[in-house]
Protein backbone atom coordinates (compact mmCIF):
# COMPACT_ATOMS: atom_id res chain seq x y z
CA UNK A 1 0.00 0.00 0.00
CA UNK A 2 1.36 3.25 -0.68
CA UNK A 3 1.74 6.41 1.39
CA UNK A 4 0.85 9.60 0.54
CA UNK A 5 2.14 11.01 3.34
CA UNK A 6 5.49 11.59 2.03
CA UNK A 7 4.63 12.58 -1.28
CA UNK A 8 2.16 15.69 0.39
CA UNK A 9 5.17 16.62 2.88
CA UNK A 10 7.56 16.90 0.33
CA UNK A 11 6.88 19.99 -1.35
CA UNK A 12 5.82 21.87 2.46
CA UNK A 13 9.68 20.82 2.82
CA UNK A 14 11.03 22.08 -0.14
CA UNK A 15 9.14 25.61 0.41
CA UNK A 16 10.70 25.82 3.94
CA UNK A 17 13.91 25.15 2.68
CA UNK A 18 13.80 27.46 0.24
CA UNK A 19 12.62 30.06 2.40
CA UNK A 20 15.24 29.24 4.85
CA UNK A 21 18.00 29.61 2.12
CA UNK A 22 16.34 32.64 0.85
CA UNK A 23 16.62 34.35 4.50
CA UNK A 24 20.10 33.32 4.72
CA UNK A 25 21.09 34.86 0.97
CA UNK A 26 18.97 38.00 2.13
CA UNK A 27 20.97 38.21 5.30
CA UNK A 28 24.66 37.58 4.07
CA UNK A 29 23.27 40.38 1.31
CA UNK A 30 22.16 42.98 3.49
CA UNK A 31 25.54 42.30 5.85
CA UNK A 32 27.45 42.61 2.82
CA UNK A 33 26.26 45.71 1.41
CA UNK A 34 26.17 47.50 4.85
CA UNK A 35 29.88 46.34 4.76
CA UNK A 36 30.80 48.10 1.71
CA UNK A 37 28.65 51.41 2.54
CA UNK A 38 30.60 51.50 6.25
CA UNK A 39 33.95 51.27 4.53
CA UNK A 40 33.23 53.48 1.84
CA UNK A 41 31.66 56.02 4.48
CA UNK A 42 35.16 55.69 6.90
CA UNK A 43 37.64 55.97 3.40
CA UNK A 44 35.70 59.34 2.61
CA UNK A 45 35.46 60.41 6.15
CA UNK A 46 39.39 59.51 6.35
CA UNK A 47 40.03 61.40 3.76
CA UNK A 48 38.21 64.42 4.33
CA UNK A 49 40.92 67.04 5.17
CA UNK A 50 43.90 64.99 5.32
CA UNK A 51 44.03 64.14 1.35
CA UNK A 52 41.12 66.52 -0.12
CA UNK A 53 40.37 69.74 1.03
CA UNK A 54 36.89 69.42 2.93
CA UNK A 55 35.73 72.37 0.60
CA UNK A 56 35.83 70.18 -2.13
CA UNK A 57 33.84 67.24 -0.91
CA UNK A 58 32.75 67.79 3.00
CA UNK A 59 32.41 64.65 4.97
CA UNK A 60 30.49 62.39 5.93
CA UNK A 61 30.08 63.81 9.63
CA UNK A 62 29.24 67.07 8.39
CA UNK A 63 26.70 65.52 5.85
CA UNK A 64 24.43 64.10 8.81
CA UNK A 65 25.07 66.97 10.51
CA UNK A 66 23.09 68.86 8.29
CA UNK A 67 20.37 66.67 7.56
CA UNK A 68 19.63 66.32 11.31
CA UNK A 69 19.62 70.30 11.38
CA UNK A 70 17.45 69.79 8.48
CA UNK A 71 14.78 67.12 10.23
CA UNK A 72 13.45 69.46 12.55
CA UNK A 73 12.74 72.60 10.48
CA UNK A 74 9.19 72.65 8.31
CA UNK A 75 11.16 74.39 5.33
CA UNK A 76 12.77 71.58 4.47
CA UNK A 77 9.90 68.91 4.80
CA UNK A 78 7.99 71.67 2.55
CA UNK A 79 10.73 70.69 0.14
CA UNK A 80 10.27 67.24 0.11
CA UNK A 81 6.70 67.41 -0.50
CA UNK A 82 7.33 69.59 -3.14
CA UNK A 83 9.51 67.28 -5.30
CA UNK A 84 8.02 64.02 -3.81
CA UNK A 85 4.21 65.54 -5.77
CA UNK A 86 6.11 66.46 -8.53
CA UNK A 87 8.02 62.96 -9.08
CA UNK A 88 5.22 60.41 -8.03
CA UNK A 89 2.52 62.49 -9.85
CA UNK A 90 4.42 62.93 -12.83
CA UNK A 91 5.66 59.58 -12.91
CA UNK A 92 2.30 57.95 -12.28
CA UNK A 93 0.59 60.19 -15.27
CA UNK A 94 3.92 58.97 -17.57
CA UNK A 95 3.59 55.40 -16.82
CA UNK A 96 -0.20 55.10 -17.67
CA UNK A 97 -0.21 57.05 -21.09
CA UNK A 98 3.06 55.20 -22.18
CA UNK A 99 1.45 51.45 -20.80
CA UNK A 100 -1.91 52.48 -22.59
CA UNK A 101 -0.48 53.91 -26.02
CA UNK A 102 2.19 50.82 -25.84
CA UNK A 103 -0.56 48.51 -25.75
CA UNK A 104 -2.53 50.25 -28.33
CA UNK A 105 0.42 50.31 -31.12
CA UNK A 106 1.28 46.74 -30.17
CA UNK A 107 -1.75 45.45 -31.36
CA UNK A 108 -2.17 48.26 -34.20
CA UNK A 109 1.35 47.59 -36.13
CA UNK A 110 0.20 49.74 -38.79
CA UNK A 111 -0.70 52.48 -36.84
CA UNK A 112 2.71 51.62 -35.02
CA UNK A 113 4.56 51.86 -38.48
CA UNK A 114 2.96 55.30 -39.31
CA UNK A 115 3.50 56.93 -36.04
CA UNK A 116 7.20 55.45 -35.60
CA UNK A 117 9.55 58.35 -37.03
CA UNK A 118 7.21 61.02 -35.30
CA UNK A 119 7.68 59.14 -31.67
CA UNK A 120 11.34 58.95 -32.27
CA UNK A 121 11.96 62.74 -33.25
CA UNK A 122 10.43 62.98 -29.80
CA UNK A 123 11.91 60.69 -27.62
CA UNK A 124 15.33 61.70 -29.26
CA UNK A 125 14.55 65.34 -27.78
CA UNK A 126 16.89 66.26 -24.69
CA UNK A 127 14.49 66.26 -21.93
CA UNK A 128 16.32 68.89 -20.13
CA UNK A 129 16.23 71.15 -23.64
CA UNK A 130 12.80 70.94 -22.97
CA UNK A 131 12.37 72.52 -19.43
CA UNK A 132 12.45 75.80 -20.49
CA UNK A 133 9.73 75.49 -22.82
CA UNK A 134 7.55 73.56 -20.20
CA UNK A 135 7.98 76.76 -17.69
CA UNK A 136 6.70 79.40 -20.60
CA UNK A 137 3.66 77.36 -21.65
CA UNK A 138 3.12 76.55 -17.66
CA UNK A 139 4.27 78.30 -15.38
CA UNK A 140 6.71 78.22 -12.70
CA UNK A 141 4.43 76.42 -10.39
CA UNK A 142 4.61 72.38 -9.49
CA UNK A 143 2.53 71.59 -13.15
CA UNK A 144 5.41 72.26 -15.09
CA UNK A 145 7.26 70.12 -13.21
CA UNK A 146 5.08 67.16 -13.27
CA UNK A 147 4.32 67.85 -17.34
CA UNK A 148 8.41 67.43 -17.84
CA UNK A 149 8.89 64.40 -15.31
CA UNK A 150 5.60 62.76 -17.42
CA UNK A 151 7.56 63.39 -20.42
CA UNK A 152 10.89 61.85 -19.77
CA UNK A 153 8.87 58.63 -18.37
CA UNK A 154 6.25 58.19 -20.61
CA UNK A 155 8.39 57.26 -23.64
CA UNK A 156 10.58 54.57 -21.26
CA UNK A 157 7.13 53.35 -20.62
CA UNK A 158 5.94 53.09 -24.08
CA UNK A 159 9.03 51.26 -25.73
CA UNK A 160 8.72 49.01 -22.71
CA UNK A 161 5.00 48.32 -23.18
CA UNK A 162 5.65 47.62 -26.92
CA UNK A 163 8.62 45.57 -26.40
CA UNK A 164 6.45 42.95 -24.34
CA UNK A 165 3.46 43.37 -26.36
CA UNK A 166 5.41 42.33 -29.65
CA UNK A 167 7.10 39.56 -27.68
CA UNK A 168 3.48 37.95 -27.17
CA UNK A 169 3.52 34.46 -29.17
CA UNK A 170 2.14 35.59 -31.95
CA UNK A 171 0.63 31.43 -32.57
CA UNK A 172 -0.92 31.75 -28.83
CA UNK A 173 -2.79 34.94 -29.95
CA UNK A 174 -3.64 33.65 -33.36
CA UNK A 175 -5.12 30.53 -31.16
CA UNK A 176 -7.26 32.26 -29.30
CA UNK A 177 -8.46 34.58 -32.04
CA UNK A 178 -9.68 30.71 -34.21
CA UNK A 179 -11.64 29.94 -30.57
CA UNK A 180 -13.42 33.43 -31.00
CA UNK A 181 -11.97 35.76 -28.79
CA UNK A 182 -12.58 39.15 -28.88
CA UNK A 183 -9.61 41.64 -28.74
CA UNK A 184 -10.05 42.74 -25.38
CA UNK A 185 -9.88 39.28 -24.61
CA UNK A 186 -7.21 38.69 -25.68
CA UNK A 187 -5.40 41.60 -24.04
CA UNK A 188 -6.94 40.78 -20.78
CA UNK A 189 -5.77 37.26 -20.44
CA UNK A 190 -2.61 37.34 -22.64
CA UNK A 191 -0.77 40.27 -23.51
CA UNK A 192 -0.99 41.98 -20.42
CA UNK A 193 0.24 39.14 -17.99
CA UNK A 194 2.92 38.84 -20.42
CA UNK A 195 3.57 42.33 -20.54
CA UNK A 196 4.05 43.23 -16.83
CA UNK A 197 7.31 41.96 -16.48
CA UNK A 198 8.39 44.36 -19.08
CA UNK A 199 6.21 47.24 -17.44
CA UNK A 200 7.62 46.46 -13.86
CA UNK A 201 11.37 46.80 -15.54
CA UNK A 202 10.57 49.98 -17.56
CA UNK A 203 8.95 51.34 -14.25
CA UNK A 204 11.67 50.72 -12.33
CA UNK A 205 14.15 52.26 -15.02
CA UNK A 206 12.23 55.21 -15.52
CA UNK A 207 12.59 56.40 -11.43
CA UNK A 208 15.93 58.02 -11.95
CA UNK A 209 14.42 59.85 -14.73
CA UNK A 210 11.49 61.06 -12.91
CA UNK A 211 14.13 62.81 -10.49
CA UNK A 212 16.00 64.45 -12.65
CA UNK A 213 13.08 66.06 -14.72
CA UNK A 214 11.64 67.13 -11.32
CA UNK A 215 15.13 68.56 -10.02
CA UNK A 216 16.08 70.08 -12.91
CA UNK A 217 12.38 71.97 -13.28
CA UNK A 218 13.44 72.87 -10.06
CA UNK A 219 17.05 74.06 -10.83
CA UNK A 220 15.40 76.23 -13.12
CA UNK A 221 12.57 78.09 -12.12
CA UNK A 222 11.74 77.41 -8.79
CA UNK A 223 11.80 78.20 -4.78
CA UNK A 224 10.65 75.39 -3.56
CA UNK A 225 11.74 71.74 -3.64
CA UNK A 226 15.16 69.54 -3.39
CA UNK A 227 16.76 70.64 -6.60
CA UNK A 228 16.04 74.70 -5.39
CA UNK A 229 18.28 73.41 -2.41
CA UNK A 230 21.02 72.08 -4.30
CA UNK A 231 20.82 74.89 -6.63
CA UNK A 232 20.34 77.12 -3.35
CA UNK A 233 23.74 75.28 -1.22
CA UNK A 234 25.60 75.49 -4.79
CA UNK A 235 25.27 79.27 -5.03
CA UNK A 236 26.60 79.66 -1.72
CA UNK A 237 29.34 77.28 -1.95
CA UNK A 238 27.82 75.51 0.12
CA UNK A 239 29.74 71.36 -0.56
CA UNK A 240 27.67 70.14 2.19
CA UNK A 241 24.12 71.32 1.80
CA UNK A 242 24.68 70.17 -1.52
CA UNK A 243 25.83 66.54 -0.74
CA UNK A 244 23.06 66.61 1.70
CA UNK A 245 20.17 67.57 -0.40
CA UNK A 246 21.70 64.56 -2.89
CA UNK A 247 21.71 62.17 -0.40
CA UNK A 248 17.49 63.11 -0.11
CA UNK A 249 17.06 62.01 -3.48
CA UNK A 250 19.13 59.12 -3.12
CA UNK A 251 17.25 58.19 -0.42
CA UNK A 252 14.16 59.18 -2.67
CA UNK A 253 15.39 57.22 -5.64
CA UNK A 254 15.74 53.83 -3.32
CA UNK A 255 12.34 53.76 -0.98
CA UNK A 256 10.04 54.14 -4.27
CA UNK A 257 12.88 51.49 -6.17
CA UNK A 258 11.96 49.28 -3.26
CA UNK A 259 8.44 49.73 -3.05
CA UNK A 260 8.08 49.17 -6.96
CA UNK A 261 10.44 45.13 -6.21
CA UNK A 262 7.31 44.51 -3.69
CA UNK A 263 4.79 45.38 -5.65
CA UNK A 264 6.36 43.46 -8.51
CA UNK A 265 6.53 40.50 -5.88
CA UNK A 266 3.69 40.41 -5.14
CA UNK A 267 1.80 41.27 -9.20
CA UNK A 268 4.12 38.50 -10.80
CA UNK A 269 4.78 35.64 -7.68
CA UNK A 270 4.04 33.27 -10.19
CA UNK A 271 7.55 33.71 -11.65
CA UNK A 272 9.04 32.57 -8.60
Amino acid sequence: MTDLTGDVEQPAVRRASARSINTRYWLRLSATRLAVLVVTLGLWELASGRLIEPFWVSSPAAIIGRLLSWLPTETFWLHLQVTLVETVAGFIAGTLCGVLLGLVLGMNRYIAEVLDPFIVALYSLPKVALAPLFILWFGIGIFSKIVLVSFGVFFLMFYNTFSGVTSVDRDLVDSLRLMGAKRWQIAKTVIMPATMVWIFTGMKVSVPYALIGAVVGEMLASNRGIGYLVQSSAGQYDTTGVFAALTVLMVISVSIQSFLKYSESVFLHWRE
